[in-house]
């Protein structure tokens, strides 16, 4: 057996082109969907990341607004001008770019973005919508873990899902979205006992702990799905993920790829948590 790669270039090509539909249909009412990304400090991967997500939305037709403050910046002087923007009618996504210097405390800047403009899907508002099933902003890594399943027809129903990891911008919102779709789910961390034992019973394994080969093909039962949403670079510098892909490839029914899996799709659904954020506020 040899796994059909789940593209998530293709895939997001095509929910950029059906936000780009919307996003003229809202121009047509004299709205145009606004994103504020917020840089502070100078860390060359946030740089690299926030570019992209300016790039994404520029492409699609949405405004963006791209602030660049110096590693000076007080903590004060960010949550000011984030309470502008919570008040700027042109902006309907907020989003600052993690991770924040240390002087700043990165939760309570989450919690000042007013949830209607949560993009990110951070704040404990989005949170606790995700965990009652109420309507809110989904993190953008699992939403886009989502459509990828969705993409392949994927039925969660009944079906065991394990989530290696329990952080809250991929592992705990990843569980609680598995579960409304009557998944049953595992979160395995750094102190689960007998990982393997555990992966070897899944349908459905989603590898979020950054930490290479976490996930080898003697893990993986014969037939199931794996999402790769490790971001790390091996011996010779090159991009790869949490899954050792060559062997689990090999193994598995359907796998993401990294890079061209579940990086792209990160951004793209920033763009449709941003557009919704604007049709919101357009009703």
């Amino acid at each position: 057996m040899t796994a059909q790669k789940i593209d998530g270039i293709e895939l997001s090509k095509k929910l950029r082109a059906d936000v780009t539909q919307r996003t003229l249909a809202l121009k047509a009412k004299g709205i145009t969907p606004g994103l504020a990304v917020v840089l502070v400090g100078e860390n060359p991967a946030s740089q690299v990341y926030v570019r992209n997500k300016v790039k994404a939305c520029q492409d699609s037709g949405l405004h963006s607004l791209l602030e660049q403050y110096p590693q000076t910046l007080t903590e004060a002087a960010l949550l000011g001008r984030i309470e502008e923007l919570n008040h700027d009618s042109r902006i309907h996504g907020i989003l600052v770019q993690l991770p924040l210097p240390a002087h700043i405390n990165s939760q309570k800047v989450i919690e000042a973005i007013s949830p209607a403009k949560d993009v990110d899907g951070f704040h404990i508002s989005s949170a606790g919508a995700l965990m009652t099933g109420m309507p809110g902003f989904w993190p953008c890594t699992p939403y886009g873990c989502m459509k990828m399943l969705e993409s392949i027809g994927f039925e969660l129903k009944g079906k065991h899902a394990v989530v290696i990891g329990r952080s809250n911008i991929v592992g705990k919102p990843m569980a609680m979205m598995l579960l409304q779709k009557n998944a049953t789910v595992t979160i395995c961390h750094s102190h689960s006992q007998n990982l393997k034992g555990l992966t070897q019973q899944a349908d459905l394994i989603v590898a979020a702990v950054g930490v290479r080969n976490v996930l080898t093909a003697d893990m993986v039962k014969p037939g199931a799905v794996v999402l790769d949403v490790g971001m790390n670079r091996n011996e010779q510098g090159k991009l790869c993920g949490d899954v050792d892909f060559e062997g689990v490839e090999k193994v598995a029914s359907f796998i993401s790829p990294v890079p061209g899996g579940v990086g792209p799709m990160t951004i793209t659904m920033l763009l449709v948590n941003t557009l919704e954020a604007a049709e919101c506020a357009a009703t």
